[in-house]
């Protein structure tokens, strides 16, 4: 059973950076419109794409960081072809440091851990560019247990520095579709995460390793707006690898 109704997140995150659930679960498209879904899955067989995020070994055209935290260090795989923005932004910050010290400064257990926000309430934080981007929905990318995405408002072009791990646990294939949804990614949902997000929201990456430490930062206690009461802090990104360009 879902211990947080799709409703009770979108509200939940009505703040200025949010991650509230979309209302299509299309991966390709945010539109409700029926015949531009019939003609999408009919163009595209999703069960012929490459799906990266269920392969655990780190591919040359991939990079590879270390997040290390005081509740332990977790390794996550970025994806710069399929969402180059989102790469090169949280790439670049953690060259520079810019996560280094930061909180998770929201953490709803059984959803997601969100973090990089300089200000360490949900309202601040920006680009390596200075300004908000967009978002790159992917239909090879979703929000399964352990995917790494950027937090947004609801405005357009609104990507700054926040991103999120989802950590929920509970089986959310029901009633997803087979036309619009690879058969592979149906199963990756049933050991967790958060369809509803699919399609609004840029996923960049996947942790490979360390989702017990995801899950410890999850269980942290919290205050009435889901802040930790005791900080739980990002020490440092290390790069262990870059990709390589072609």
């Amino acid at each position: 059973m879902i211990k947080k109704s799709i409703l009770g997140t979108a509200v939940l995150f009505s703040a200025l950076l949010v991650i509230a659930g979309c209302t299509n679960n299309s991966p390709t498209s945010s539109s409700s419109s029926s015949d531009k879904t019939s003609e999408t899955s009919e163009k595209v067989d999703v069960n012929k794409l490459d799906l990266p995020q269920l392969d655990a070994k780190v591919k040359d055209n991939e990079d590879l960081v270390e997040l290390q935290t005081d509740k332990g260090n977790i390794k996550i795989k970025l994806f710069p072809e399929i969402a180059p923005k989102a790469v090169e932004n949280f790439m670049t910050h953690a060259k520079k440091g810019y996560y280094d010290g930061l909180t998770f400064h929201r953490v709803i257990n059984d959803f997601m851990v969100q973090g990089g926000d300089p200000k360490g309430d949900g309202t601040g934080g920006e680009s390596i560019w200075g300004k908000g981007f967009g978002a790159e929905p992917s239909n090879q990318l979703y929000h399964i247990r352990g995917a790494l995405a950027m937090a947004q408002s609801q405005q357009p072009n609104s990507i700054g520095s926040q991103f999120y791990i989802v950590q929920n646990k509970d089986d959310m294939s029901d009633g997803l579709l087979k036309d619009w949804i690879p058969n592979k990614i149906i199963d990756a949902y049933k050991k967790g995460g958060y369809p509803s997000l699919d399609g609004s929201y840029t996923v960049f990456g996947q942790v490979i390793e360390g989702m017990d430490v995801v899950d410890k930062i999850a269980a942290v206690k919290t205050d009435s707006n889901d802040k930790p009461e005791s900080p739980v802090k990002i020490k440092t990104i290390k790069i262990l690898q870059e990709a390589k360009t072609k």
